[in-house]
C-alpha cells in the first residue's frame, strides 16, 4: 500500500508515476503511486523538507527557487528494492526514504540545527484535491486526510504520523489563507512544520497511511514501525524483496543481463497493492467499510495489460497471491455487480477493452489453484460476458462490433473472443455443457473481423461492410478506431485461442509465417503516420513497447518454424530492454512489461493463459533454478549458451530425450529440468512436427455467431450531395436476397419497388432500403438522404445558383489536421456528421477555441442559429464551455456577444451529438462572428486530467 518515492513533475502521462528521468528538481516525497500507467493518479500526501522561509508552492522547474521545489543531482540518487535516498541541494539535507507493506519512515539529515517540513495535502499526480483535512494532535503528531477526484473518481488516503522531534511552530494554509491553528478542513489544506534539533541534526518520520480511517492508519504504522529504527524497517524491506526475487535464480549471462533481470522481477511485483489495513478492513466498491475475513484485498488491477504475463508470472511464484488476487476480484464484483476492467482503489476506471479479470481467474483454476468460491466466481464470468456494454450487445447477437456502434472495435471483438474461450474452458471443467457450446462458438467470433481478401483483422460497418480506404499500418488512437493502441498489423495476430484457425485463414502455414515475416520487416513511415504514444519499441509493424504485440514473437512454433522465434525473441530483449534507466521500451503497465522480460529471459512465455502451456524462446542464462512453494525446484539448463548461440539443437526432460517447443504447468509444479543444448546455427528439425507445436484451436464444430439478420445493403455513392443529377447504386452481400426500396419516405417491404440496377435522380430525395430473403429476418432499414448541392454563382460567389445566399467563412485554420471536416467551409457545407468521430463533416478542435466569421455577401435577416457538438469524453471530446456569437454590418464592429449556450462540463459516458440553438428574431447583419469555448484541458473527472481537450463541431445552421 505504501509507495514511498519522489515526485519531480505532474504535468503529462508520462509523469505518471510522479518521476522523471529528464527532471532536476524534487517537489517532495508522497506516498502512494502508479508504476507506468498510461494515466496519472495518487501522488498523496506529500512531505518536502527544507530550510529557510516558508514557501507553500512548489514553484516551477524552471525556477525551483519559487517555491519548495530543490534542485537534486541523479549521481546522489540510491535506490533499490524497499529503499531511495537523495541530496537536495538547495536545502543540503540528505533524505532517506524506507517502508513497510502499509507504513513508511523518512529520514532528514539537515546541515544546520533547525529544519521545516511541508505538508501539502493539495499536492497529486494529475487528480485534484476535493476535501483535506490535517491536525496537529500534539507536539510531535499530526493525522488527515486526503481526498481527491482523477482517474480514480474518489479516493481518500488518511495518515497519522509521528516525529522523532518536538514541532517549535506551525503554520497552516487553507485555500490559499493561512490560519492561526492548530487544524483545518477544506478543498486546499496545507502546513509548514519547523523543528529545533539537538546536536544530530536528524528528523524522522515515521507515517501510516490507510484507504479506511485515521485510526486504521494509526493502527498499521504502529504495528508494523512500532519504534525510530530506521535500519530495522530498511533491512526488513531488503529482506522480503530478497525473499521474492530469489525465487527465480538464473546463473551465467552478463552482469548487466542479471541487473536487468532483477530489476525486472522487482518492476513485476509493484502491483497490485494491498488495500485491506492490517485490520482486515477495507472500502469496498459500494464505498462501504468492509472486512477482508480470509484474504488480503488488492487494488490496481491493470488487466488489459497484466493477464497475458504478470498474472501466469505469479501464478508461478506465489499460490496464496493468486488466490488473495481472484477473492479481491470477485468480491468488487459482488459489491459492484461486474467484474473489473481496470479497477483503482475501489473505482472502476473502465480504462481499456475486455473482459480480462476472466482469464486471470481461469488461468489459476486451470492451474489447480482453486481455493476460492468458483461458483461464484464463474457466475461472475458470465455476468460479465452478457451484460449489454462496451459493445456487447452488438458482440451478442451480431458476432462482431461494427466498427459505427463502438469504439475500438475490431480490437474489443478480439478480446471477447478470447475471454469467452476462457469462459468455455471453465464451463467444460464444471460440466456446463451448454454454456461450454454457446460461449466456444463465441471464442470463434474473432472471424467475423477477418477479411479474406486483405488478409488482415478489419472493420466492419453494421452493414456488414467492411470499412473504407483500409491502411493495416494506419494506427488508431485510443478510443478513435478500429484498433486500441494500435494498427491492424499489430492486432490480427490475437486469436491466442485459436492459432491454428488463425493459421488456416491466412492460407497455411507458409504463407502464416511469410506475414509473421513481413510483420517484422515493414517499416514505420513516421512521416505519413503520427505513431501513438505508447506504440514504441517497434522492429518493423511489431511493438514491443505495447501490450497487443506481446505473444508474436512466440507464433512461429506454431507454424513450424520454432527457430524464428528463438532469434526474434533474443533480438527484442537484446534491443529493448537494459539495465539503464530507459531500460524499457514502453510502459510499465504495472508490471507486464518487465513480466514478459522476466519469463522470456528465462527460456518461455504463456502465449495462451488458461491452456497450461508455456511455449519455448530462447533462454538468456545458462541456468534458471525457480524455487516453488512446494519445495520442488524446476530448472532450465542450456548448454554452450552466448549471444550467439541463441537456437535450441536439442532438449532433454528429465534425462529423457524431449522434442517438444513447450512444456506444461504440471511439469513445472511436478519439479523437472529441462535442458538445452544451445548453437548458432538453427536446428530445423527439432520441434517440427505437428505433434511437438503447442496447441491452440477450436473444433471445428463450432461456429462463430452470425448475425440474425441480412446485412443491410450498401448505398453508392457515400456522398449525399449533387450538383444537377446523382446516379445510386445498391449492393447486396447475398445473392438469395433482394432489395425493396422507396423515395417517399415510407418504409419499404416485400413489395415495395424491386432493386434491378442504378437510377438517377436530379432532386432532393430521401431513399430507404431493406433486405428479403426466405432464409432469415428482413434486415434493418438503410437510410439515406440525398441534397442538390449549393454552387457558387460564378458572378457572385455569395449566391446559389437558384438564387439562395451561401456564406462564407473568412478564416478558419486552428482546426486539427487530422480532423479538417472538409475544410475551411465545412461548417456550413450543409453536411451533417454522425456519432462516429471518425464521420469526415466532423471539425476538430485540440486545446483551440473554434472561432471563426461568416460572411453573408450583404446584410440578411438572421431568425435561429443551430450548432451541433459531439461529446465523447472517452476519446477526450467535450461539449463547449460556451457558444456565442456577434454580428456586425462592416466586419469590424460587432455587437456584444450573445450565449446560445453556457455548459457545466459533467462527467457523461455516452456518446452523443448536443445540438444547441438560439431565436434572433430578424436580426439584420452582414457578418457573424461564432466561437465555441473548447475547455482547454481535460477537467479533474477524467482519466485524462490535464491531457488536451478537444472540441468536435458540425454543422453549423443559420435560418
Amino acid at each position: 500500500m505504501m509507495q514511498l518515492s519522489p515526485d519531480t513533475g505532474t504535468e503529462g502521462w508520462d509523469w505518471c508515476s510522479g518521476y522523471h528521468a529528464t527532471d532536476n528538481s524534487i517537489m517532495g516525497f508522497s506516498h502512494t503511486h502508479l508504476s507506468g500507467t498510461g494515466v496519472g493518479d495518487y501522488g498523496d500526501i506529500l512531505f518536502m523538507p527544507f530550510t529557510g522561509d516558508v514557501k507553500f508552492s512548489a514553484g516551477s522547474k524552471e525556477n525551483p527557487n519559487e517555491g519548495y521545489r530543490s534542485r537534486f543531482n541523479q549521481s546522489t540518487e540510491k535506490s533499490s528494492p524497499g529503499y531511495y535516498s537523495v541530496f537536495l541541494e538547495d536545502y543540503k539535507v540528505g533524505v532517506e526514504l524506507t517502508t513497510s507493506k502499509r507504513s513508511g519512515i523518512h529520514k532528514y539529515k539537515f546541515s544546520e540545527n533547525k529544519g521545516n517540513l511541508i505538508i501539502d495535502l493539495v499536492h497529486g499526480i494529475q487528480d485534484a484535491a476535493i476535501e483535506t483535512y490535517i491536525k496537529i494532535l500534539d507536539e510531535n503528531k499530526i493525522e488527515g486526510y486526503r481526498t481527491s477526484s482523477g482517474w480514480a473518481k474518489k479516493h481518500t488516503i488518511y495518515f497519522y504520523a509521528e516525529f522523532s522531534q518536538n514541532i517549535s511552530e506551525n503554520m497552516i494554509q487553507l485555500d490559499g489563507k493561512e490560519l492561526n491553528d492548530k487544524s483545518a478542513k477544506g478543498q486546499y489544506v496545507k502546513a509548514a512544520l519547523k523543528f529545533n534539533f539537538n546536536s544530530d541534526n536528524e528528523l524522522l518520520v515515521r507515517i501510516g497511511i490507510s484507504h479506511v480511517s485515521i485510526e486504521g492508519a494509526k493502527k498499521n504504522l504502529l504495528t508494523e514501525i512500532p519504534d525510530w529504527n530506521f535500519e530495522k524497517v530498511k533491512n526488513n524491506a531488503t529482506k522480503i524483496w530478497n525473499n521474492w526475487i530469489s525465487r527465480i535464480e538464473v546463473e551465467g549471462g552478463t552482469e548487466k543481463q542479471k541487473i536487468t533481470y532483477y530489476t525486472s522481477l522487482y518492476h513485476a511485483f509493484l502491483a497490485p497493492n494491498i488495500f485491506s489495513d492490517i485490520d482486515k478492513k477495507y472500502i469496498g466498491m459500494d464505498g462501504k467499510i468492509k472486512i477482508a475475513k480470509d484474504f488480503e484485498m488488492y487494488t490496481i488491477f491493470s488487466l488489459w495489460d497484466t493477464f497475458r504475463a504478470l498474472h501466469p508470472l505469479i501464478t508461478i511464484l506465489d499460490e496464496k497471491l493468486t488466490t488473495d488476487l481472484i477473492k479481491s476480484l470477485v468480491t468488487k464484483y459482488e459489491e459492484s455487480g461486474l467484474l473489473p476492467v481496470w479497477e483503482l482503489a475501489s473505482n472502476e476506471t473502465n480504462t481499456m477493452i475486455g473482459y480480462h479479470s476472466i482469464p486471470v481467474i481461469v488461468d489459476a483454476y486451470m492451474k489447480g489453484i482453486r481455493n476460492f468460491d468458483i461458483e461464484k466466481a464463474y457466475k461472475a464470468m458470465v455476468n460479465s460476458a452478457m451484460n449489454d456494454e462496451r459493445g456487447l450487445e452488438y458482440y451478442k447477437n451480431m458476432g462482431f462490433i461494427p466498427i459505427d456502434k463502438a469504439h475500438d472495435a475490431v480490437s474489443s471483438t478480439l478480446e471477447y473472443a478470447y475471454d469467452d474461450w476462457c469462459i468455455a474452458i471453465m464451463a467444460k471443467e464444471l460440466g456446463k455443457d451448454e454454456d461450454y457450446k454457446y460461449y466456444i462458438s463465441r471464442a470463434r467470433n474473432y472471424e467475423n473481423m477477418f477479411d479474406h481478401k486483405t488478409k488482415f483483422m478489419r472493420g466492419r460497418y453494421n452493414s456488414g461492410e467492411w470499412s473504407k480506404n483500409f491502411d493495416p499500418i494506419a494506427p488508431s488512437y485510443l478510443g478513435s478506431g478500429e484498433f486500441t493502441e494500435g494498427n491492424s498489423w499489430q492486432y490480427s495476430w490475437f486469436v491466442p485461442q485459436d492459432i491454428n484457425g488463425l493459421i488456416n485463414l491466412i492460407g497455411g502455414e507458409k504463407l502464416f509465417k511469410e506475414k509473421l515475416d513481413s510483420l517484422f520487416s515493414i517499416p514505420v513511415d513516421y512521416e505519413k503516420y503520427q505513431m501513438p504514444s505508447d506504440v514504441t519499441g517497434l522492429i518493423g509493424q511489431y511493438a514491443q513497447g505495447n501490450e497487443p504485440s506481446h505473444h508474436i514473437a512466440y507464433l512461429y512454433n506454431y507454424c513450424g518454424y520454432p527457430w524464428e522465434t528463438q532469434n526474434i525473441t533474443r533480438k527484442i530483449m537484446d534491443g529493448f530492454f537494459h539495465s539503464g534507466r530507459n531500460g524499457l521500451c514502453g510502459n510499465e503497465d504495472c508490471g507486464q512489461m518487465s513480466a514478459w522480460y522476466s519469463l522470456s529471459a528465462i527460456g518461455f512465455y504463456p502465449v495462451l493463459p488458461g491452456s497450461n502451456q508455456y511455449v519455448l524462446g530462447s533462454p538468456l542464462f545458462d541456468k534458471v533454478t525457480i524455487h516453488q512453494e512446494n519445495g520442488k525446484d524446476f530448472t532450465i539448463i542450456a548448454n554452450n549458451n552466448s549471444a550467439k548461440n541463441k537456437f535450441i539443437q536439442s532438449a532433454k526432460l528429465n534425462g529423457n530425450d524431449y522434442n517438444k517447443l513447450f512444456f506444461t504447468h504440471n511439469d513445472l509444479r511436478n519439479g523437472a529440468a529441462l535442458e538445452f543444448q544451445m548453437n548458432s546455427q538453427p536446428n530445423k528439425n527439432f520441434g517440427n512436427e505437428i505433434s511437438s507445436r503447442p496447441t491452440s484451436s477450436i473444433s471445428k464444430e463450432f461456429s462463430s455467431i452470425k448475425y440474425e439478420k441480412y446485412f443491410m445493403p450498401i448505398v453508392l455513392p457515400h456522398k449525399s450531395l449533387f450538383a444537377n443529377a446523382i446516379k445510386v447504386e445498391l449492393e447486396n452481400f447475398n445473392d438469395n436476397t433482394e432489395i425493396r426500396y422507396t423515395l417517399d419516405g415510407t418504409e419499404p417491404n416485400e413489395d415495395s419497388e424491386k432493386y434491378i440496377g442504378s437510377f438517377s435522380m436530379e432532386k432532393s430525395f430521401t431513399l430507404k432500403a431493406k433486405v428479403f430473403g426466405k432464409e432469415l429476418l428482413p434486415s434493418d432499414i438503410i437510410e439515406k438522404t440525398f441534397s442538390k448541392a449549393i454552387v457558387r454563382d460564378e458572378e457572385n460567389p455569395f449566391l446559389n445558383i437558384d438564387g439562395t445566399i451561401y456564406p462564407t467563412i473568412l478564416e478558419n485554420n486552428k482546426f486539427h489536421n487530422n480532423y479538417t471536416g472538409g475544410g475551411k467551409e465545412a461548417l456550413i457545407d450543409g453536411k451533417f456528421a454522425s456519432t462516429d468521430l471518425r464521420s469526415p463533416y466532423w471539425q476538430g478542435y485540440e486545446v483551440n477555441d473554434c472561432d471563426i466569421i461568416i460572411d453573408f455577401g450583404k446584410v440578411i435577416e438572421i431568425n435561429k442559429i443551430s450548432a451541433n457538438f459531439l461529446e465523447n469524453q472517452g476519446s477526450w471530446i467535450f461539449i463547449p464551455q460556451s457558444v456565442t456569437v456577434a454580428f456586425s454590418d462592416d466586419g469590424k464592429n460587432f455587437t456584444n456577444p450573445n450565449i446560445i449556450c453556457s455548459n457545466e462540463i459533467k462527467d457523461n459516458s455516452q456518446t452523443e451529438i448536443k445540438s444547441y440553438s438560439k431565436d434572433f428574431n430578424k436580426t439584420k447583419a452582414r457578418y457573424i462572428h461564432f466561437i465555441a469555448d473548447n475547455i482547454g484541458q481535460c477537467p479533474s473527472f477524467h482519466k485524462g486530467v490535464g491531457g488536451n481537450a478537444f472540441l468536435f463541431i458540425d454543422e453549423i445552421t443559420i435560418e
